[in-house]
């Protein structure tokens, strides 16, 4: 590969990770990971996503009142 293309590749790398970031496509990945490490079977990715809608909007933090 020429050096061009590493760096392409490389700047393609950290956008894909960013988005996925921002996304939370990395939390399900990492609760998928950690699940399988445990010997667990995950939640369905739309339980999983319910479940931290609920945390989002019932937790104190970010609130201000």
């Amino acid at each position: 590969m020429s050096a061009v293309a590493v760096r392409v590749r490389e700047a393609w790398t950290g956008v894909r990770w960013y988005l996925r970031e921002v996304s939370g496509e990395g939390r399900w990945d990492a609760y998928v990971a950690r699940c399988s490490a445990e010997g667990v079977a995950p939640m369905s990715r739309r339980a999983f996503e319910r479940q931290r809608d609920h945390e989002r909007e019932h937790s104190a933090r970010g609130k201000c009142c």
